[in-house]
């Protein structure tokens, strides 16, 4: 799925993918529990940049996160996924990975004018066409409902809203590999360490090798003080 964002229009066959990573011994039926492995496998595959993310979603990484979403770039989340496909917390037994490709800001301010309100969802504000664009303010840390991850998981038809703090503690209590499939008779690549050493507190950022940036939507609902300037831990 990121494959097509990073190289559109067709991205990369499925089947080409996971033939690489079990060439690589990244995989054995198509899982992946290893994000420095999917970042390597990002790399051969679709010639990008790959940047592994540790320490968490929250605290000096979310501000890096979230620029890199404003700037249009995917993020691949590994996270427990819910029967809607939403973030739960199941310590990694339900450990599955989804594609973020874009964020909803609310702002206490619309960033200037080259922002345009949507015609159908007022408060609603996209970067207008032809015009430079300021970055949005980035809501503060804490802010109830001030930050949506627009994501999507490989089995969902749709993207959905997800909120980053459910996503940041999905993602940061990933530590047991599940009893089911530990039972089923199937083989699984786990990294040294298990599931806590190859996915918990990990993402991984993906830009193309000659990556422009481009602004984000903001949602305008009056608030979202600026927050400190973080910094991340690769």
């Amino acid at each position: 799925m990121a494959g097509t964002l990073l190289v559109p229009p067709s991205g990369i066959p499925l089947e080409r993918l996971v033939q690489m990573a079990m060439e690589r011994g990244y995989t054995a039926q198509g899982e992946m529990f290893s994000v420095a492995d999917m970042g390597r496998l990002a790399q051969e595959a679709l010639g990008c940049q790959a940047e592994l993310l540790c320490g968490g979603l929250g605290g000096p990484n979310r501000d890096h996160v979230l620029r890199h979403l404003v700037a249009g770039h995917p993020l691949l989340i590994p996270y427990d996924e819910d029967f809607n496909h939403e973030p739960c917390q199941r310590r990694g037994c339900k450990a599955h990975w989804a594609v973020s490709a874009g964020v909803l800001l609310g702002v206490q301010h619309v960033p200037g004018l080259s922002y345009a309100e949507d015609p159908e969802l007022p408060g609603l504000f996209h970067p207008a066409p032809g015009m430079p664009h300021q970055p949005p303010s980035l809501p503060e840390e804490g802010s109830p409902g001030a930050v949506y991850l627009l994501s999507k998981q490989g089995k969902s038809w749709h993207y959905q809203l997800w909120d980053y703090d459910q996503v940041r503690d999905s993602n940061l209590q990933l530590t047991d590999f599940s009893p089911t499939r530990a039972a089923d008779g199937r083989e699984y690549v786990v990294p040294a360490g298990g599931v806590r050493a190859g996915l918990c507190g990990q993402a991984l950022l993906l830009r193309p090798q000659d990556s422009s940036p481009k602004p984000a939507a903001a949602l305008n609902q009056g608030t979202g003080p600026q927050p400190q300037p973080g910094s991340v831990t690769v």
